[in-house]
């Protein structure tokens, strides 16, 4: 069994599955750069990325599953799961050695696979479009940072860019050290070192953005905290049912959770 060693991207696992072809070599287990350690140095084959390869795989996906098959193969790898790149590698074998469409054939591992992992990244975009929150800085941009289980900032850009398109926002992931910034025309990717902020998101800086607040924010701060506490009937609560809809982990971008 040989172990392919990609650099982490979709182009990456894309050329893996075109090597896969080209060689004959479908007994192979897929490993990202980050995770090489551990792995035995003489049955690891090194998969450089090629756009044109890539594309061929890609193309060659399209002629032969739906349009919610791929969608499904991109919330997968957004899922940066080791097993879910596996299964893709996996799925992709049996697509292109079938000669009739198998996306919906759930009785084959993979394919279901693939479907469960898309159905939880789905599920974490609709979550983030749900509970972003945005805190005002002193410049006028707004500003949310997230901690969210998958790569999904890819996904919910298009939602915030067609809800927000009258304000500058910056929405960053904390955990891989990337964002999303809108600035009234298109969006752009940014990097910045969140270690500059402190906790409360008082004050920091990056390299075009200020990120201390607007006095005003916390009196909206204050404003909105008051009215959660005169609307909330705390002897109707039912605390089980909440966090099925509202788990904890998205507490922190509540101003209402922060109510003592």
């Amino acid at each position: 069994m040989k172990t392919y060693i990609f650099d982490g991207t979709m182009t990456g696992i894309l050329c893996c599955i075109f090597r896969a072809f080209q060689f004959k070599e479908f007994d192979v287990i897929l490993s990202a750069e980050q995770n090489v350690q551990g792995l035995l140095l003489g049955e690891c084959i090194f998969v450089s990325s090629n756009d044109a390869q890539a594309n061929r795989v890609w193309h060659g996906l399209s002629a032969k599953i739906s349009s919610t098959a791929l969608r499904n193969f991109y919330f997968t790898f957004l899922s940066e799961q080791p097993q879910a790149w596996q299964d893709l590698f996996n799925f992709s074998l049996y697509v292109f050695q079938s000669k009739h469409k198998v996306d919906k054939d759930y009785g084959h591992a993979p394919v279901l696979a693939i479907a469960q992992w898309a159905k939880k990244v789905g599920r974490e975009k609709h979550r983030m479009e749900a509970f972003v929150r945005f805190k005002k800085c002193k410049d006028g941009l707004f500003l949310s940072l997230v901690r969210p289980d998958f790569n999904v900032l890819p996904l919910i850009e298009r939602h915030f860019k067609s809800r927000y398109q009258d304000q500058r926002w910056l929405i960053y992931d904390e955990i891989r050290n990337f964002g999303i910034y809108y600035d009234l025309c298109k969006t752009h990717q940014v990097h910045m070192n969140v270690l500059e902020i402190d906790e409360t998101i008082k004050i920091g800086s990056s390299q075009h953005f200020s990120v201390e607040l607007d006095q005003e924010e916390y009196l909206y701060d204050q404003l909105w905290k008051d009215y959660f506490n005169s609307v909330n009937i705390r002897e109707r609560q039912n605390m089980k049912l909440h966090i099925q809809y509202v788990p904890k982990r998205y507490w922190r971008y509540m101003n209402e959770k922060m109510v003592e």
